[in-house]
């Protein structure tokens, strides 16, 4: 009888320690955890499905912001750039979707097809109320700014979405005069600029240090004898450097987009080889696949592009041929230094017209 109030008694006393004990690790972190990037990123998504724009919004931005946003997958990403987007696109901020959708659009090779033909019309609505910049700069190192926000470097063609209107474009690197540019797009047009860099000047010769001597005397300077830059023939070569400095820039340019929409284009075909369905001449048969009419229209902007700036490159190079040959031609009168020309090249496209827009002040 003993032996077995005892061990009713210890059987108590265990059961009290088990129900003291177990709420306390029950119990949640003080503070809780920060939610993760899949939480918001499914908030943001019921936000989006409720046409609640604002909230689908931040809750997107939150997701990319989110700590472990870097684990998430590329598809991922792209989704939630896709549709950060469409929600700005609906809010009217179309500066701001055509960037998000566009950054989407960059991995359009591993997005399903119903959402590539989503955000390829969501950013196709966006480019009709913003104009596109291409800008380069030489040297490469140049940093690029535009209206004062640091946008990147000259070592690729930078793209820049922007409200209609005027903008100013810089260029900056040590050791170089700083360039600004001002530049006037209009909503659904796209411009380039070619943003070149000048040495700084050295610093003017120190001054000789009077001397005790004194120096013979020097007689009057004589006048110098007018060159022909003072004449007809000069000013037709000023024109032929201003013509081939605008045409084999904005030849550039032009080479240069070609090269970029050549790359996508390969980008968009190896995404689409890897569907089993996809054969090389699928655009060719009838009927023809969804991709097909944008191929169809990315290779026409390649080949305009290339043939606009390979005709403005020799166009360049033969009026720059024929001006340094006039330089050997002429007058054997000694040359005066010729005047420092300043020239801005503005390529300009715009729906129904392209032509290239040449400043310069000499």
């Amino acid at each position: 009888m003993t032996r077995l109030r005892s061990v009713l008694l210890r059987c108590c006393l265990l059961g009290a320690l088990i129900s003291a004990t177990g709420p306390s690790r029950a119990a949640p972190p003080p503070g809780g955890a920060q939610p993760a990037a899949a939480a918001l990123r499914q908030k943001a998504r019921i936000a989006f499905l409720t046409r609640r724009w604002a909230d689908a919004e931040a809750g997107f931005e939150a997701a990319l912001a989110a700590p472990d946003a870097s684990g998430m997958t590329e598809v991922q990403q792209a989704e939630i750039l896709g549709y950060l987007g469409l929600s700005e696109l609906e809010q009217g901020k179309h500066r701001e979707a055509a960037d998000h959708l566009a950054e989407s659009l960059d991995h359009d090779a591993v997005l399903k097809e119903p959402l590539l033909r989503r955000f390829t019309s969501g950013f196709n609505k966006a480019l009709e109320h913003v104009g596109r910049i291409y800008v380069t700069a030489a040297p490469p190192d140049a940093e690029i700014l535009l209206d004062g926000e640091p946008r990147g470097s000259g070592t690729t063609v930078l793209e820049l979405f922007v409200d209609p209107g005027v903008h100013t474009l810089q260029a900056r690197l040590s050791g170089y005069e700083e360039l600004s540019q001002r530049v006037e797009v209009a909503g659904g047009a796209t411009v380039g600029a070619a943003l070149t860099l000048s040495r700084v000047a050295p610093p003017p010769p120190r001054a000789p240090e009077p001397s005790a001597k004194k120096s013979a005397p020097v007689g009057p300077a004589a006048a110098p004898a007018p060159g022909p830059w003072a004449s007809w023939p000069g000013a037709l070569r000023i024109a032929g450097i201003a013509v081939t400095t605008a045409a084999v820039s904005s030849g550039a340019v032009f080479m240069l987009r070609a090269s970029a929409l050549d790359g996508d284009i390969r980008e968009r075909i190896d995404g689409l080889s890897r569907d089993p369905a996809w054969t090389s001449d699928a655009c060719s048969k009838a009927p023809q696949p969804s991709a097909c009419p944008e191929l169809h229209r990315l290779r026409v902007q390649r080949d305009t592009s290339g043939a606009l700036g390979t005709a403005l490159v020799v166009t360049g190079a033969v009026v720059g041929a024929a001006t340094a040959a006039s330089l050997f031609v002429g007058s054997s009168s000694p040359r005066s230094e010729p005047a420092r020309t300043a020239l801005q090249v503005l390529p300009v496209t715009t729906a129904h017209q392209i032509g290239v827009v040449a400043l310069g002040a000499w």
